[in-house]
């Protein structure tokens, strides 16, 4: 049923607009075999064509990640975890990429959550493992809509930006050199280690208690 989306994404969402892209990404984050990232990546590019709207695209994709997890942490929360594997096989989730995924969220908690839509199966999963597993929806949700924004901020914004500033990024990086460039990644990576640090500091104000 979804052989037309995987053949013809651009023309998908050339033709139906940010809402399409959003319906793509709420149906990829809760198992369905779609090409979310890409999908988010190649409507980014659309926006910086001025083809679709980006202030569109990236409310829609934020909506359909957020509520796609929800919708699979619902269902893993309702059928638990025999019954998803048991069924599962159906569409290709399997006993051994269901443990690779509970395993994440055992070793990392809620930060997993926040992290799991930056890769392959996890992004899929997230929400089905983190209802199967027990997790509180509110603490659930709240990470959730952590990880959806910076998800979608880096494909979607990302690919915009990039896509209208290729010459200028070029005529930058010729400016810095190889040093000033060095000196922009170190910048850029304690970014993400103060990010890393602030959601492992909101984690641990969170109670642990199940309901």
């Amino acid at each position: 049923m979804f052989e037309p989306l995987l053949t013809d994404v651009e023309g998908f969402v050339r033709a139906h607009g940010p809402v399409a892209a959003g319906a793509i990404i709420f149906l990829e984050s809760f198992g369905a075999p779609l090409p979310g990232e890409s999908l988010l990546v190649l409507s980014g590019t659309l926006a910086a064509r001025g083809e679709i709207s980006l202030i569109a695209l990236l409310v829609w994709a934020w909506c359909g990640a957020v509520l796609g997890d929800s919708v699979g942490f619902l269902v893993g929360r309702t059928l638990g975890r025999t019954l998803i594997l048991h069924h599962g096989r159906r569409i290709g989730l399997t006993h051994e990429r269901f443990a690779k995924v509970e395993a994440v969220f055992t070793r990392y908690g809620p930060i997993a959550v926040v992290f799991a839509r930056f890769f392959d199966i996890l992004r899929q999963l997230n929400g089905l493992v983190a209802g199967a597993a027990g997790m509180p929806f509110p603490r659930f949700l709240l990470f959730n809509v952590i990880g959806g924004f910076l998800w979608v901020g880096t494909w979607g914004l990302g690919a915009w930006y990039f896509a209208g500033h290729v010459s200028s990024l070029s005529d930058l990086a010729h400016r810095l050199g190889p040093w000033g460039i060095a000196a922009a990644v170190a910048t850029a990576l304690g970014a993400v280690g103060l990010v890393l640090l602030l959601a492992r500091t909101v984690t641990s104000s969170v109670p642990t208690d199940r309901p």
